[in-house]
């Protein structure tokens, strides 16, 4: 859409598809903001891109192993979230994390470090691709949807506390359908409590359509009693005025939301899946090179004069080093000490005596 710039900040226009409500008045489709940021975000974007680039290639060398679920394609929604956000709020997600963690402030070798298990990672190699933590942001849960209840729960010690801050408590479409989602609904609207609830509706729960699996795939309207708005996931400056909107929202009183971010995985749930046996090549192309999020917000920046096709090769030159550096750093970073296996189970001082291991002889006493 059409927008303007002027000296230096922009205005980008985001069209009427940005957003639609349910039982609410929608964020405002005007969106101002200094030139850094905007390039920022395009930045951000790209970081996270070949942060996922360099786990999916570590993958296939062997260097990380089990679970690892990346979010190629879904690069709109974290960067997004965080530039709406104050350190003092709180983020809390499932297992495809690691942009989430990036833009809590945790390091790119720290990341990579940990889904190879090295004791330079962000869990210190105990957590892999499933667990990782950074300032105000709990995870990385590997139970599906158990990540909800804890985010209304961290809502609830913000308003206990009186702090000015929200908790926005991510889940997918998948998850969406758990009896735990709608019990946190029901509690965080009862006490209205500061959350913003956020499903990642990337179309496919593992290999399973939305529309197979839930009766009302609308899920921004899901909350009945807590009010609504579906965001064009795909669109950084979408999530972003989105999530701006609602911790407005929420901060000021008024309760919870539920944010349905559209989005789009490129490849598929885990690196297990292969990610065509339930779509086409051609869906997956099509979402490429009609709605991917880094591609999308290039051409917004070089139409409103923000950057020339040079800066933006710059910042993607940029990317790619340091991102490339990061990684070096990591396979270099030693694996953590067969003693450290009994550290991290309990608080210091809790008074547990020993933990057992798998057979009696591997009891550990401290």
């Amino acid at each position: 859409m059409a927008s303007a710039a002027s000296g230096d900040t922009v205005t980008f226009d985001l069209g009427d598809s940005a957003f639609e409500g349910y039982n609410i008045d929608v964020p405002s489709t005007s969106v101002t903001m200094g030139r850094e940021e905007a390039l920022g975000m395009y930045r951000a974007m790209q970081e996270v891109r070949r942060l996922e680039m360099a786990a999916d290639s570590s993958y296939k060398h062997k260097l990380i192993r089990g679970f690892c679920h990346l979010c190629t394609g879904q690069e709109a929604v974290p960067v997004g979230v965080e530039r709406a956000l104050t350190a003092e709020d709180a983020v809390i997600t499932a297992y495809r994390c690691h942009g989430f963690t990036y833009m809590r402030g945790a390091s790119a070798m720290g990341i990579l470090a940990e889904l190879m298990g090295r004791g330079a990672g962000v869990s210190k190699g105990k957590g892999g691709s499933m667990h990782m933590y950074a300032p105000n942001f709990y995870g990385g849960n590997g139970i599906v949807g158990a990540q909800v209840p804890l985010g209304a729960g961290i809502a609830f010690a913000q308003k206990y506390n009186g702090a000015n801050a929200c908790t926005v408590a991510l889940y997918g479409d998948g998850a969406a359908n758990q009896g735990q989602v709608f019990e946190s609904y029901n509690m965080a609207k009862l006490w209205d409590l500061p959350v913003l609830f956020v499903c990642e509706n990337n179309k496919y729960g593992m290999g399973t359509a939305a529309s197979r699996a839930a009766a009302n795939t609308d899920y921004y309207t899901r909350g009945q009693y807590i009010p609504g708005i579906r965001v064009n996931g795909m669109d950084v400056l979408a999530v972003r005025q989105a999530i701006a909107y609602g911790r407005e929202y929420a901060i000021s009183g008024k309760g919870p939301l539920v944010l349905e971010m559209k989005t789009y995985r490129y490849g598929g749930h885990s690196m297990s899946d292969p990610g065509t046996t339930y779509r086409t090549r051609e869906e997956i192309q099509h979402m490429r090179s009609t709605s991917d999020p880094i591609m999308g917000y290039k051409h917004r920046l070089l139409e409103n004069g923000v950057a020339t096709e040079d800066d933006l090769k710059q910042i993607d030159k940029q990317a790619k080093k340091f991102i490339d550096e990061e990684l070096a750093k990591a396979k270099a970073a030693p694996e953590p000490k067969s003693a450290e296996l009994w550290d991290d189970v309990y608080v210091k001082g809790s008074g547990v005596p020993y933990l057992r291991g798998r057979v009696p002889e591997e009891t550990h006493y401290y």
